[in-house]
């Protein structure tokens, strides 16, 4: 975790249920968290980029789609998963 800084909360009168509210409020912000899930197992630097690929393919289909929607095209073919 190198480019994220630590975490710290100061407890205030022995408050220490708002102090860990206040903990894991900063913690999902600072994505150490998400930093942990994407470490926890090794992926393959081509399974990465297959992954990105994937994700950009799809983030195309629904902005076609939703461009068709929005010009008035009542016909709208959700994309469906290749049979094997």
């Amino acid at each position: 975790m190198s480019g994220i800084s630590r975490c710290t909360v100061e407890v205030r009168n022995g408050d220490i249920t708002r102090a860990l509210k206040i903990f894991k409020k900063k913690v999902m912000d600072s994505g150490h968290l998400l930093e942990l899930r994407e470490r926890k197992y090794y992926t393959k630097p081509t399974t990465q980029r297959r992954l990105v690929k994937q994700k950009a393919v799809r983030q195309n289909q629904l902005n076609v789609m939703l461009e068709k929607f929005n010009d008035g095209d009542g016909k709208l073919q959700l994309p469906s998963k290749k049979k094997r």
